[in-house]
């Protein structure tokens, strides 16, 4: 991690320097009773807004720490504007889409519920964790929203008409539908800069519901080849594709 600090957390507070920040009662216990540092040791600190700032712990106690920003290490700077959203599955592998999503630079996660979604409750406070977890270790400066869950119905009648929408199509080439690399390659410019993914549930969208997908005009089903994908595969799948030929992976900015 760069300037030697090895301990890096979001939090909500305004960042400059000389600013005091307190923060919550998980986060000073991980400080003080996990890592065990004490006052005077640096910490990176990032909220979205301000861009990462070192700061030197004040006071540490059993549930309250209080920092001082000292200096900016690293300016803000425009993420990637790419949504996830996607049927929810069981828990351990829910946790695991949400962390390698936010690994991946999404800044939406969007659970949805399809006709043949198995799972129906979603703990959005725990998706939010593990988002927060994820960006605080890849270095990433933004956390990504986590929005709650919706029906299908619904996240079509909130959907941007200006933001492309890259359905997940299990169909795939026998289904005459594109890779999502050959999509891209295809695309305007407009996909290239934001963009969202849907991902399907374990059991696959109803045909009713593909139909109704690809009836829109800022869809375009895409396939993730030969091979059927578990919808958490799927998905960090999609969005691997997307970083690579579309995203912040790529040295060129065209």
């Amino acid at each position: 991690m760069k300037d030697g600090i090895e301990t890096r957390l979001y939090v909500t507070a305004p960042l400059a320097e000389g600013v005091a920040v307190e923060l919550d009662g998980g986060q000073a216990h991980y400080l003080r009773s996990v890592l065990r540092l004490g006052p005077g040791e640096a910490v990176a600190l990032f909220n979205g807004r301000d861009g990462e700032w070192l700061a030197r712990i004040d006071g540490l106690a059993k549930s309250r720490a209080t920092l001082t920003a000292e200096r900016r290490t690293r300016d803000q700077r425009p993420e990637p504007d790419l949504w996830l959203a996607f049927a929810p599955i069981k828990r351990a592998r829910i946790d695991f889409t949400a962390q390698k999503a936010a690994e991946l630079g999404v800044s939406v996660l969007w659970p949805i519920m399809t006709r043949r979604t198995m799972v129906d409750r979603v703990n959005t406070d725990r998706l939010a964790a593990n988002a927060v977890e994820a960006a605080e270790q890849s270095e990433r400066l933004t956390v990504p929203e986590v929005r709650e869950p919706t029906t299908l119905d619904r996240m079509i009648e909130q959907w941007p008409a200006d933001r492309p929408m890259l359905l997940c199509d299990e169909t795939g080439a026998a289904g005459g539908v594109p890779g999502i690399a050959e999509a891209l390659a295809a695309a305007g410019p407009a996909m290239r800069q934001r963009a969202g993914f849907v991902i399907g549930p374990e059991g696959g969208f109803a045909e009713e519901e593909l139909d109704r997908l690809r009836s829109l005009p800022f869809v375009t089903a895409v396939g993730l080849g030969p091979r059927l994908l578990r919808a958490d595969t799927a998905a960090l799948a999609a969005l691997a594709v997307w970083q690579a030929v579309a995203g912040d992976w790529r040295t060129s900015t065209d």
